[in-house]
């Protein structure tokens, strides 16, 4: 399999640690990831908002490790933020687990289901 991202020259830069476009040849399997909560296995929810961003990805990476995957099989990322002001530490933590790969991404702010919960992150991986 060979992912290829794509950024035109004809659509807006894409800053901040993904893809405009990612494309997938010979892919042989697919993981969805439901929504991932800011919440360990044994039901704890860290403080603050960094904690709790990284508490999703580390349950993130528990689902692709499950599967035998890693981040650099993720293609496509949706992030759900409770406040437009998480943007930048959300950002930061995501790039800090991802390093230099960069799947397609959508950010949006929205409710969350729990109001402790302040975001989840659902996410596609190909293999």
């Amino acid at each position: 399999m060979e992912i290829i991202t794509h950024n035109p020259l004809g659509a807006p830069a894409a800053i901040g640690g993904y893809a405009n476009a990612v494309e997938i040849t010979d892919a042989r399997r697919l993981l969805f990831i439901s929504g991932q909560v800011p919440m360990s296995a044994e039901g704890r929810v860290p403080v603050g908002f960094g904690a709790q961003c990284r508490q999703v990805w580390a349950n993130i990476l528990e689902c692709l490790d499950e599967a035998g995957l890693g981040v650099e099989h993720l293609v496509k990322i949706t992030t759900y933020l409770s406040n437009r002001s998480y943007a930048e530490v959300n950002s930061s933590v995501r790039r800090e687990v991802l390093g230099d790969h960069r799947p397609a991404l959508t950010v949006v702010v929205a409710s969350i289901f729990d109001e402790d919960w302040l975001l989840e992150i659902e996410a596609i991986a190909a293999a």
